[in-house]
Parts: structure tokens; sequence; C-alpha cells
């Protein structure tokens, strides 16, 4: 727990300087799916926070398996993918651990994730229940005004987006995007072919995140 304060100190302490102020991760995980997916995505939305925020990340991203106790090193954790995901006992704790203690997970299903995620959310935090976020929730506007909650990027089964979040004594610690995948619009702009309008929804949206979390 003590590393996830060091964190707040390194980000006021050091924002002034060159020197990137943290950096962020993917988490890796097993089950099969492609927690991998989107690999453009996470070094897109940095470079798009650093230009427009006002943040200093990093410009590489971290990838940390979720058991690992390196995951105390990032304040920030950005997950993925289409498919299955399995923690184990120990995973469990550790990423509980890690979230109680002041870091924050970003969950984006790549299309395919819920049907996965949900239980093994459940098992992670069995006495809170993932409940959608409300449009007027601070994390829909921070720099960028989102009055309709997340922007939908891509179709999928033409379902509307929802923002979920896990909330631990008052604390946002787990937000998931769902029916949005905001990951495809952080990509380069030559992988999905998305508008240019539709990736700056989906960065302006990241950003939010991002400053959320450390407004928080």
């Amino acid at each position: 727990m003590k590393k996830i304060f060091l964190f707040v100190i390194l980000f006021i302490s050091l924002t002034s300087f060159n020197t990137p102020s943290f950096q962020i991760a993917l988490l890796k995980y097993n089950g099969g799916g492609d927690w991998y997916a989107n690999p453009t995505s996470l070094t897109n939305l940095i470079k798009f926070c650093n230009d427009n925020i006002g943040t200093n990340i990093n410009p590489e991203y971290a990838t940390v398996d979720v058991g690992s106790s390196e995951i105390f090193n990032y304040p920030f954790l950005h997950m993925t993918g289409h498919g299955n995901v399995v923690f184990s006992d120990r995973e469990m704790e550790n990423l509980r651990t890690y979230l109680i203690g002041g870091g924050f997970l970003h969950i984006d299903d790549n299309y395919g994730m819920d049907k996965f995620i949900r239980p093994q959310l459940k098992k992670l935090f069995p006495e809170l229940d993932l409940v959608e976020l409300p449009f007027n929730h601070p994390i829909f506007h921070q720099k960028y005004d989102f009055p309709n909650g997340l922007p939908k990027i891509h179709e999928h089964d033409g379902k509307r987006p929802q923002g979920f979040g896990l909330i631990y004594k008052g604390r946002l610690i787990v937000y998931y995007s769902y029916e949005t995948d905001l990951g495809d619009g952080w990509e380069d702009q030559d992988v999905h072919k998305d508008s240019e309008a539709k990736r700056t929804q989906a960065l302006k949206m990241g950003a939010n995140i991002i400053r959320y979390v450390f407004n928080q």
C-alpha cells in the first residue's frame, strides 16, 4: 500500500520536470483472452494526454502480469481483449490489494469479454456491485464534456455504450467501458479506418479517464 501512496507524491513532485511523472501499464491476464489486443492504443492515448491535458506520462507503456508485485509500480492499469479472463486466487488477492491501496483499473471490452469479466469482478469484490455511472458523473466532465456518457466508437451489437464502475468506500477503483470499444478508437487510424472525428472522441474520453483518476 505504501507504494500506491508514493504514486501521489511522485505525481505532484515531478510534474514540473522533463522526467516523466509516471508510467501506465497494460494488464496481462490468463484464460486465453487476447490481453495484447490494440497494441498502438495506449501509445496514442499517452501522446494525446501529454499534448492536450498537461500530463507528463512516460511515452512507453509497461506490460505487467496481474499476479506480479510489479503491479504496484503503476497507478493506472488498462485491460482489454475479446475473450476469456481467468484470475487465480493469488492474482485476485494481488489485484484487490492494489485497488484498495489506491490503484485504478480501466477495462475496455474489445467485444466478447463481457460475459467473462463480470464473474471475475464479482469474485474480486463480492461485496460490491458493478453499477452504471450516471451521465453527470465527473468522469464524463473533465477537460472534455460528454453529456450523454460514453461515445459510441464501434457498433458491434448495436447496443448503447455504457460505463460501469466498482466503487470502494466512495472511490471509483474500476471503470468498465462496454459497447464502445475506446481502445479501437485510440489505435492508429489505418488499423480500423475510423474517422478522425471518432478517433478524437475516443481519445478525449480516454483523456477524461486519465485526468479523473489523478484528480480523485
